[in-house]
């Protein structure tokens, strides 16, 4: 299966705005997001760890105004962008759904083969 182009490297801006997609996951259509944050590209489940509910402000929306830690706009847990793991609020020590994300010839794909579709 190959890879699916999510957009273009420039596109990202470093601790921006991420770009939302959606994927098949667990038999149903699911909301994700991919953005850059210190020069990488990371992707997860938009669905925060303590309650299942999306986690940005408006869309694509994720950094808190530091631009250090992604945050639920709704209950506050906050997560390290390059690991997924809350660092606070209601659900400290647990992750978001990371996906499998990889840059290569200026665009940013989804390893749709590393990709498990629980």
């Amino acid at each position: 299966m190959p890879d699916r182009v999510l957009c273009q490297s420039q596109d990202l801006a470093e601790r921006g705005l991420a770009l939302r997609f959606t994927l098949l996951w667990g038999g149903r259509e699911r909301n994700a997001f991919v953005l850059r944050y210190d020069g990488q590209v990371y992707a997860y489940i938009n669905e925060c760890a303590h309650i299942p509910i999306e986690l940005d402000f408006n869309p694509g929306d994720f950094f808190d105004y530091s631009r250090s830690w992604l945050v639920c706009s709704t209950h506050g847990a906050y997560y390290a962008p390059d690991t997924g793991l809350c660092l606070g609020g209601p659900c400290p020590g647990r992750k978001l759904v990371s996906l499998p994300v990889r840059e290569y010839a200026g665009q940013v794909c989804l390893i749709e083969e590393k990709t498990q579709h629980e």
